[in-house]
């Protein structure tokens, strides 16, 4: 998630996307994203088993900003909102 174009990042892990950005969305959630106005989903990954995710996650935490920046813009260039898109393309991937 992200405050904006090449804004502030937020990296988290979740079993319900779409539940958890609009939570985030509505201020529900204190703390970081909160205080940093973290709002966008810009990216994100679909994993198969939590343990998968959480791993990824602690990896992707430890990379540099830079490496964040390019990571998004190869699925997200304008850094746009997917928060409405995540169950079309989350079915997609599904199918494959």
């Amino acid at each position: 998630m992200a405050s904006g174009f090449h804004g502030t990042i937020y990296i988290g892990v979740t079993s319900a996307l779409w539940n958890r950005v609009a939570t985030h969305k509505d201020g529900g959630v204190k703390g970081f994203t909160n205080k940093y106005n973290v709002k966008l989903l810009v990216w994100y990954e679909h994993h198969h088993t939590m343990e998968a995710a959480i791993k990824r996650e602690k990896q992707l935490k430890k990379w540099l900003r830079e490496w964040k920046i390019d990571l998004i813009a190869k699925m997200n260039p304008r850094w746009r909102d997917l928060h409405n898109e995540i169950e079309v393309n989350l079915t997609l991937v599904d199918l494959k």
